[in-house]
């Protein structure tokens, strides 16, 4: 009678241990350069499949740059940060990251904007809620407790250049302006 020595177990195969294993998870990989590798010939790269110089790719961050210099030369701008969160408040809207998570609100999709900061500490807390009854906060640790007031001056600067006339519209605003130039004069 023949007895083993060792496990009666079969070794696993299958997407614990491979991916690969289920379909359309993962693209299926080539044996080629193994096998040519194993038969002693290097796997040389084909010319077709070098990638192109990175001057020929357009570069749409110069575009993304000058939208921002021209969003920031329009109004007052808010920016706080610290290591993981930011807070950025401009004519675009508002912007909270924290760590790998963003969140951006267009100044019509925001129905209050509330600051917090702590008695005794550093954290500075921006609150953004929504008309669905849903908010959204960061806090942003100050580097020293001065920084509250003049944060949250900023902020105000912000919200009423921005925020009040967001129901009305900027025509509206706009005509109400030249109108008290009109007046001045």
């Amino acid at each position: 009678m023949e007895q083993r020595i060792g496990s009666s177990k079969q070794p696993l195969e299958g997407a614990g241990l491979d991916p690969a294993y289920v379909p359309g998870l993962t693209v299926p990989g080539s044996r080629e350069p193994e096998e040519t590798a194993e038969a002693g010939t290097p796997a040389a790269p084909s010319p077709e499949a070098a990638p192109e110089p990175a001057e020929a790719a357009p570069e749409p961050a110069d575009a993304a740059d000058d939208t921002e210099a021209e969003v920031a030369a329009e109004g007052p701008v808010f920016e706080a940060a610290d290591r993981r969160a930011s807070i950025l408040a401009d004519a675009a809207g508002v912007r909270l990251h924290l760590d790998d998570q963003d969140c951006e609100f267009r100044w019509d999709e925001i129905a209050a904007v509330e600051t917090a900061f702590p008695r005794f500490g550093k954290r500075f807390t921006v609150t953004v809620h929504t008309p669905q009854a849903r908010w959204y906060y960061v806090e942003v640790e100050a580097p020293s407790r001065s920084r509250f007031a003049e944060w949250d001056k900023q902020l105000d600067e912000v919200l009423d250049a921005y925020f009040e006339e967001g129901a009305e519209g900027a025509e509206d605003a706009e005509g109400a302006d030249g109108a008290e130039a009109a007046e001045d004069a």
